[in-house]
């Protein structure tokens, strides 16, 4: 197991408490309350503490741009947020523990049906403001456009849009509940999950991060967490 020097400890947790920051808004990777969450994430948190010695705080929030902005406003001392470039520049991150993905919904009878048909103009996507794939669609698409909201599937659905993006397996439970709904044929993005903090953690502490991620992984730790879940183990990300 990997042992954590004493300047990695006060550099990652210097107030005596991990603050690790979760985001309640992904189901994949952590669910429940801000008093009783669970998931991997929750799971990964707790391991990192007592890896460290010290107890750990989870800071729950509703949306991953919540969760985000705690780590960069310096209120979190880790997160567990999508690498995305518009992140890293305030966010050191591991390598994804997990990989999940992007897709796109859309009335049963569009004529959109695979993710490359749905960047065409006139077509508008509901996207959760701040998340993984409201960044990489605002940064990628060339002719549709976002609509974001607290819920982009809710934004889909009153505004009657042309399309909604998120993640596969809450995306897949919508529109196995609701007729008239489907998904398209692929995805429109890869989405690898990991372990950050601040940039200006000494490299040692961030270095520190990776070989627990890459330990966990290898050992099991991050499948069986996600088979707690409910969660498929084949989410796992392989080596990084």
């Amino acid at each position: 197991m990997k042992t954590a020097t004493a300047a990695v400890v006060q550099d990652l947790a210097p107030s005596g408490v991990l603050r690790a920051s979760i985001n309640l808004g992904n189901p994949v990777l952590a669910r429940g309350t801000p008093a009783e969450p669970t998931g991997v994430t929750v799971d990964l948190a707790r391991e990192i503490g007592a890896r460290l010695g010290v107890p750990v705080e989870l800071l729950c929030f509703d949306a991953a741009r919540k969760s985000f902005q705690a780590m960069a406003e310096g209120h979190a001392d880790l997160c567990f947020l999508a690498v995305d470039p518009a992140r890293e520049a305030e966010v050191a991150f591991t390598a994804p523990y997990v990989l999940i993905e992007g897709v796109f919904a859309v009335p049963g009878d569009s004529e959109l049906t695979t993710a490359a048909d749905v960047d065409r103009p006139g077509v508008r996507i509901g996207v959760k403001e701040g998340s993984a794939y409201d960044l990489f669609l605002s940064r990628t698409l060339r002719h549709a456009s976002v609509v974001r909201g607290k819920d982009g599937i809710d934004e889909f659905r009153a505004q009657g849009l042309e399309a909604a993006a998120g993640i596969r397996q809450p995306m897949t439970e919508f529109v196995a509940a609701h007729p008239g709904f489907r998904l398209v044929d692929g995805r429109f993005m890869e989405i690898g999950q990991a372990v950050g903090t601040t940039r200006t953690r000494r490299p040692e502490t961030v270095a520190y991060l990776r070989e627990v991620v890459e330990e966990l992984k290898a050992t099991g730790f991050v499948a069986e967490a996600l088979r707690r879940a409910g969660r498929s183990d084949d989410l796992v990300a392989p080596p990084g």
